[in-house]
């Protein structure tokens, strides 16, 4: 809306002091044109801002210009700067709302706490994008469009229609009466029904989404984290999904719980590493994540999967123990 685009502009340049039209524009992610019509209702509107030209000019409020936003405590403030260091706002499409808050949190401290807060800010860092071992981690993309429309429908209590692809079908539309969204290692679902049948939908596999008029058919209150959970249990057991004893060595337990489905149990064995129960999709999966591992885990029960695995070294042994073919 205009309004929180001019907000966010009084802002930023009570920020930084004095800002190009081109800068204001990159952060408010509109054009150049509309920072300017933006800064004449900024005057008309009695906001003291001014130009100034020349090769290090721009715009700026005059000395002592202050806007009244409603002040946090310090603590507060530090809360919300490094929630906001997140990512979840990449799963949901909230990125440039994000950014606006910020500024918003920053602009209501006191004078004297605002660099002190957003230095103590900079300290912590939550959800980088690479690991230690600089394995990048991947955030579902969810179009900007479709995301605005599924926001909307979940928001209003409104029916959604959706051009889903569940995985190995050919993409369709359907209707779903959303109930919430819900993002887990930078992964955002859907929790909707569906002709009254509970349903889960990737965000990242929702190709495009339409907001209806028609009131959803869901309960006034909800608690996602128990629907939530309750959908997890189900899932963990319909199909083919297979549980596996498996030792680990603590370096690379990350890698496996990256792979898995869910972990059951976890304690230290007597050598050091850990011993855990996992499941995953269904055999083939565990067959494959345990071999990522290499000799740096091995699996315990069921024994079709050290079968399967011993097959597979073998195989590998006998091919590189003989001089390659000419």
């Amino acid at each position: 809306m205009r309004a929180d685009r001019l907000v966010s502009l009084v802002l930023l340049l009570r920020r930084h002091g004095r800002m190009t039209a081109d800068a204001l524009a990159r952060e408010l992610e509109v054009s150049t044109r509309t920072v300017l019509r933006d800064i004449e209702a900024l005057s008309a509107a009695g906001v003291p801002v001014y130009a100034e030209r020349g090769r290090h000019g721009g715009f700026a409020l005059l000395p002592g210009f202050q806007t009244e936003l409603t002040g946090l405590n310090h603590d507060e403030a530090l809360a919300v700067l490094t929630a906001g260091s997140g990512r979840g706002e990449q799963v949901f499409g909230l990125g440039s709302a994000l950014a606006s808050a910020m500024r918003k949190v920053v602009d209501a401290l006191p004078e004297g706490h605002r660099a002190t807060a957003s230095d103590a800010a900079r300290r912590f860092l939550v959800d980088p994008e690479t690991d230690l071992l600089a394995r990048r981690q991947v955030v579902d993309d969810v179009p900007g469009t479709t995301m605005v429309e599924v926001r909307r429908a979940v928001l209003a209590g409104h029916k959604l229609r959706i051009h889903y692809a569940a995985t190995d079908q050919a993409p369709r539309w359907r209707t779903v009466d959303p109930i919430g969204l819900v993002t887990v290692r930078d992964r955002g679902y859907l929790l909707a029904a569906r002709a009254g049948e509970d349903r889960t939908y990737r965000l990242s596999r929702v190709l495009a989404a339409e907001e209806l008029p028609e009131a959803a058919e869901r309960p006034h209150r909800v608690d996602l984290d128990r629907i939530w959970r309750e959908r997890s249990a189900r899932f963990l057991s319909d199909g083919d999904h297979i549980a596996v004893r498996v030792r680990v060595d603590p370096a690379r337990r990350e890698e496996l719980l990256d792979t898995a489905l869910a972990v059951r149990a976890e304690e230290p064995d007597a050598d050091g590493w850990l011993r855990l129960e996992v499941t995953f999709q269904d055999a083939r999966h565990a067959e494959w994540a345990l071999w990522q591992l290499d000799t740096d885990a091995e699996a315990l029960a069921p024994q079709s999967l050290r079968t399967a695995l011993h097959r597979r070294a073998t195989t590998v042994a006998t091919r590189y123990g003989a001089p390659p073919s000419a």
